[in-house]
């Protein structure tokens, strides 16, 4: 199970998620959220997308 390492990328994933499932227009998507959704699995990024986010950094300096 992958972790999200910051809320930025927690973020990023439930974007790319949603438009993975066709709940938001993939067009809409940039940056990493439009990485993400083309070269990660609905699963990997359900895993990041569900990181509790109350112990996580807003960024990272990879982020």
């Amino acid at each position: 199970m992958v972790k999200a390492k910051s809320k930025a990328q927690q973020k990023a994933a439930g974007a790319a998620l949603a438009a993975k499932r066709g709940e938001h227009d993939k067009s809409r998507l940039k940056g990493a959220s439009k990485q993400m959704a083309d070269s990660m699995s609905e699963d990997e990024l359900e895993d990041l997308a569900s990181t509790e986010r109350d112990d996580l950094p807003e960024r990272t300096d990879s982020d």
